[in-house]
């Protein structure tokens, strides 16, 4: 009867022995998933890890795993950024070389045209300061002709003696022209101008207009003067000073009001020239840097004067 009593106690301890040993294989398993890398002779590994999707705890080296993907992003976003800075770079060297080019083309085309040798400022003077003759032999008599000879040869210092008018009479034509007196000083001095020009008075005109500039160069009435001071030239015949006049203005005032009027009459000057080439490329400017801005009589004008030229 003891046999048969004792049989039920050691099944007992076989199994309690049997859940000690699993609860200790359990035990090291998770010791090792806390503490990775451990010495074999602890952490044995008495159960397989188990590899059931879904339930397996994340392995330590997840988070080297998400830093590496990281800077492999980073390094793949510094690639595009440098490609990206690589064709701005280059972009912007080609837009340079066009803004270089461009501005070349139009320093050619605003270049001033050249001056006839016989009608430049320096040669004009030549003209007009001719010698006095000479004081002649004493004579008995002076005849008439000689003493009206003697009288032509005198310098003078009004355009009028160029033109074998009497002084007197100059003045005269000049005395008629109503000097303006609104108060207003810069308005009134190119009215004067414009109306010496009006009469016909082109000398005279001039240097009024050249006196408006010089002392309102900045100025709408500076744009009027300098295109109605080419405007004088061109009219007196002179247009190779009418064509520096017409230029500068619409260099040196681009924005001007009477700046799309100068670089018209520009071209009718350098046709007058006959530099038809060139006539063309000042009325070819006009269209290109004006368009429908300019008045619509420069255009008029200004498409005659192509017919006429040839353009």
């Amino acid at each position: 009867m003891a046999i048969a009593a004792a049989a039920p106690v050691q099944a007992q301890d076989a199994t309690v022995a049997k859940r000690v040993d699993r609860l200790e294989k359990e035990m090291r398993a998770v010791q090792r998933q806390v503490f990775p890398g451990g010495a074999p002779a602890f952490f044995e590994g008495e159960i397989a890890p188990d590899n059931t999707p879904g339930e397996r705890v994340g392995s330590s080296s997840a988070p080297v795993a998400d830093l590496t993907a990281r800077v492999d992003a980073l390094e793949s976003q510094l690639q595009t950024l440098t490609g990206q800075t690589e064709q701005n770079a280059y972009q912007l060297r080609e837009l340079e070389k066009q803004f270089a080019a461009y501005k070349a083309e139009i320093d050619k085309r605003l270049a001033p045209p050249a001056v006839d040798p016989v009608a430049t400022p320096a040669s004009l003077p030549a003209v007009a300061t001719t010698k006095p003759a000479p004081t002649p032999t004493p004579t008995p008599t002076p005849t008439p002709a000689v003493a009206a000879a003697s009288t032509t040869k005198k310098p003078t210092t009004t355009p009028a003696a160029a033109a074998g008018k009497p002084d007197a009479a100059r003045l005269a034509l000049v005395k008629k022209v109503e000097i303006p007196s609104s108060g207003n000083e810069q308005q009134d001095a190119y009215d004067y101008g414009f109306r010496l020009w009006s009469a016909k008075l082109y000398p005279e005109a001039q240097t009024q207009l050249k006196q408006v500039v010089t002392k309102w160069p900045k100025s709408n009435q500076a744009s009027y003067a300098q295109n109605l001071l080419g405007r004088a030239y061109l009219d007196e015949g002179k247009p190779s000073l009418a064509a520096v006049a017409f230029y500068n203005n619409y260099k040196d005032r681009p924005s001007g009001p009477r700046a799309p009027q100068s670089l018209m009459y520009m071209g009718v000057a350098l046709d007058k020239l006959g530099r038809k080439a060139d006539a063309c490329k000042a009325f070819r400017e006009l269209e290109e840097v004006y368009g429908d801005k300019a008045p619509q009589d420069v255009r008029a004008d200004a498409a005659a004067a192509k017919t006429k030229a040839g353009c």
